[in-house]
């Protein structure tokens, strides 16, 4: 460990910037609707980078729009990378994903005002289109830099609006030119909302955060034929909406009966052609089911099959099914973990370890390297909500644990590792 300490971090400066970059996209109530590579992510994409710059960062955007803040180290080699991601979901809050990027170039701003050289260099990351929320798979972005999604079918990746990724890139000006994976990281934390309750629940003040639970998102498309909904009897129908709902309950049932940390979601469901009194003919819906170990999730997988099959069978639809997106659980560096926790701990802050119930860039970089992430409670449990909020205090508590571990990891310029 270094005998020196990172100069204070500035949580207030943290949230300022992050009040600033939520009034790019900015919704009535609080909330930011910034989805990934339209002309709002573009803009908070811009301010991000003036303020890396500004802090004497070199930037460099990699061709699937990934963008990468280095300060330099006395020594060459791979960085200590701190990143997330600044793309939200159509009714988002300021703080996820956003809290990540910002608070890592805190970071740098506290070395740069504690003139304090680093052996390693560091890097701040925005990864694009983290949410998955316009483009599938979610992480894309991160995936790509670790090599788990060709360039090419990445850049031709269709979003929920029609547009083609890669021409949305050009549009905002972020397909960039530096080599794809040409950054190194010799470790990558990332800093984040826990976004569930149970840190505010149980009074925890930092989340130690073990992995990611795998995730399995599929999409169904369920047809049959539309018909007079009060002419039509009941026993002669072939209801597509009928059979969606059924579906949706049964998913619900899955996850309960499989309990524990199992759950299951439907969070798409559109009919055809949705109208009060006509049945439906198409019924478009979306399953996303996770769990932190393998062997269940591919259980309720199996579940969920065997559900759709009889559903089909009995309201006379037919079905085709498209998987979205699926990751298997990542369990994060041990050793690393336990620097997180054992650096809380010595800011006197109390811990939990746990795992994440979201996907994270974290579980991509987790491919390459040592990665951990660093949790802090969420108000009430919210996220993916106008109303999602952490209180400053929170925030300069994990900004401390951040900015310790990281000039540890990077090494004062003056001193071993």
């Amino acid at each position: 460990m270094t005998s020196e300490v990172l100069p204070p971090v500035s949580g207030d400066r943290l949230v300022s910037r992050l009040k600033a970059l939520g009034d790019i996209g900015a919704l009535p109530g609080g909330g930011v609707s910034r989805l990934a590579l339209t002309a709002a992510d573009g803009q908070g994409r811009d301010l991000v980078v003036s303020w890396m710059r500004a802090a004497g960062l070199e930037v460099r955007i990699d061709p699937v729009g990934n963008i990468f803040g280095t300060r330099a180290g006395t020594v060459s080699g791979p960085s200590v990378m701190i990143g997330s991601h600044i793309d939200t979901v159509a009714t988002g809050g300021l703080y996820d994903g956003n809290l990540g990027v910002l608070a890592g170039l805190e970071v740098i701003e506290a070395l740069n005002d504690g003139q304090i050289a680093t052996q390693k260099p560091v890097t701040v990351a925005a990864f694009t289109n983290e949410e998955g929320a316009r483009f599938q798979p979610d992480m894309l972005g991160s995936l790509v830099h670790v090599g788990g999604l060709p360039l090419d079918e990445a850049l031709d990746t269709v979003s929920i609006d029609g547009a083609r990724l890669g021409d949305e890139l050009t549009a905002i000006g972020y397909a960039g030119t530096a080599p794809l994976g040409g950054i190194k990281a010799a470790a990558y934390l990332e800093y984040h909302i826990e976004q569930g309750p149970v840190l505010e629940a149980d009074g925890i003040e930092i989340g130690v955060v073990e992995g990611v639970q795998g995730i399995s998102w599929t999409e169904i498309t369920l047809s049959g034929r539309s018909s007079h909904a009060g002419a039509t009897p009941m026993r002669l129908r072939h209801d597509a909406g009928l059979a969606a709902a059924r579906i949706a309950a049964g998913v619900a049932d899955i996850a309960r009966a499989i309990g524990g940390d199992m759950v299951g979601t439907v969070g798409s469901l559109r009919l055809t052609p949705d109208l009060v009194n006509v049945v439906a003919a198409r019924a478009l819906m979306t399953v996303d089911l996770r769990h932190p170990d393998e062997a269940t999730l591919q259980l309720a997988e199996r579940q969920l099959r065997a559900l759709i099959d009889k559903v089909v069978a009995e309201e006379k639809v037919t079905v085709s099914t498209r998987p979205l997106a699926r990751f298997e659980p990542v369990a994060f560096d041990k050793a690393l973990v336990s620097r997180v926790e054992a650096t809380a701990k010595a800011a006197g802050l109390s811990t939990r370890r746990m795992f994440s119930g979201a996907g994270h860039d974290a579980q991509m970089l987790a491919r390459t390297c040592p990665a951990a992430m660093i949790f802090v409670p969420s108000q009430n449990g919210l996220s993916h909500n106008v109303a999602e909020f952490t209180a400053p205090s929170d925030i300069a508590n994990g900004l401390t644990v951040l900015g310790r571990l990281a000039l540890e990891l990077a090494g004062h310029a003056n001193s071993p590792l």
